[in-house]
Order: C-alpha cells, then structure tokens, then sequence
C-alpha cells in the first residue's frame, strides 16, 4: 500500500511497513522535494477553529496504523547513554533534499498558509492552522516571535535513539531528523512541553489531531525500523482504536 502525501501540490508515494527495506538498504536521504507553497486559498478565520492542511490529514487511516504497528517490536527502552542531537542527527537544519532550501523553512512553507518568502527559501510570514491546539497562529520571523512556531519531531529524536535509531547509520539518523513525514510545524510553546515524549506519556491537546498524529508515528518507526515499549505500543493501539 502506498500513502500519498500532498506537498505543495505534489503527491509523493511514501511506503508504509509492507514495502520497508533492510536498514542498510535505507536511501541516505529520504526526505521529499519541496516547492514553496503559494498563497493559499484557505486561510483561517480567526473568529473559528482552523481547518488543517492537506498535508497534516493525508496519511494511514487508523486501520492500516494498526496493521502496521503489528509488525513493530514491541522491546524496552534502551540507555540514553551517549545520545547527541547534533553528533548523532547532524545540525538543525540541514538542506538534505538539495533544494536551496533547509529543512526548516521547507516545512514551514509546506504547512502555513499564505506564506510570505524572502527570496526562494526564508519565510517570513505566513498562518498556521496549528494542528496542536487549533489555534491559529499569526508567524511573524524575528528574534523573539519565530518561536512561537517550532517543527516538530513528532517521533522526538531521543526517543529514536532510544529505540534503535543508535543501529542506524549516520546518513540514515540525518535522513530521520529532516523526513517530511516526521516532521510538523505547531505551536512553539505545546512543542515544548511535550519535550521527548511518547504517545503513553504525550498526546496534543487538540483531540481531532491525535490519530494522525499516531498514525504518523507508526510510519516513522516502521520506515525507520525502530521499536515501541510496551506502554507506547499499548498507548498507540487504544488511540488508533478508537478513531
């Protein structure tokens, strides 16, 4: 089965756990071409609750997240021993497709709407339909506002290490940090207190997005061959079981 994500208008085929490959076959970078995304049509009414964009609602359904999550290890925890972001997943952000553009302004013009760029790359302004709390949050670039929106890891890179991403290669643990499919804009301060949580220990507030958003973790650490805890695992089937 494929699951197509919509990209700046352009679908790209992601595979779920059925097509997954051997780590060492995983590509070294496995991340999607952006194109910067024009103004958008759909721009929030501030007076209600913003509709999410088209690329934050085109992944598994909850039916195929759970055929998926069958084929996940279900194993302990390991040591967070000698884990480093930047020695381990290379600096934030790196420009890993190529484009001119790094990681962090690509998803920041794939997910806000009426996007503002300075040249091909910086945004510096633009509407987020925060998937988080369904606020909608006004991006303004500067020194104290560009953190009111931070991308998130929504399986936190710790937590890949902790659970197998210290058997993956280098260019594979790159490619992990800068995936499209893991990766979110959403409101800086919710962001931060889920620090490097997993689903048994952090969901969004914003109840309407937490299929997706487990759906999502399950594609990650089956692409990635990472295993789930007990609790996790537990945590992902009551979530995806009730969707």
């Amino acid at each position: 089965m494929l699951v197509v994500v919509i990209v700046g208008g352009i679908g790209a085929a992601i595979g779920t756990a059925s097509s997954r490959v051997a780590p060492e076959a995983l590509p070294s970078v496995s991340v999607t071409p952006f194109a910067p995304a024009p103004d958008a049509t759909m721009v929030p009414d501030p007076s209600a609750a913003p509709s999410l964009p088209l690329t934050i609602l085109a992944y598994p359904d909850a039916a195929q997240a759970l055929t998926d999550l069958a084929g996940i290890p279900v194993k302990g925890r390991a040591p967070k021993t000698g884990y480093d972001r930047v020695g381990d997943f290379g600096t934030a952000w790196k420009d890993v497709d190529h484009n001119g553009c790094d990681t962090r302004n690509d998803i920041l013009a794939r997910d806000l709407t009426s996007a503002e760029l300075s040249g091909p790359c910086k945004v510096i302004s633009g509407v987020l339909a925060d998937p988080y709390t369904a606020k909608t949050i006004h991006f303004v670039r500067g020194n104290t506002t560009s953190t009111l929106v931070q991308i998130d890891h929504m399986v936190a890179l710790s937590n890949a290490w902790q659970t197998g991403a210290q058997q993956l290669t280098q260019d594979q643990r790159v490619a992990l940090a800068n995936d499209p499919v893991n990766l979110m804009a959403v409101d800086g301060a919710t962001n931060s207190s889920k620090g490097d949580g997993d689903t048994a220990t952090w969901l969004p507030p914003n109840k309407a997005i937490r299929c997706t958003y487990v759906s999502r973790q399950v594609t990650v650490k089956a692409k990635y061959h990472l295993w789930v805890t007990a609790a996790e695992h537990d945590a992902m089937v009551r979530i995806l079981g009730a969707c």
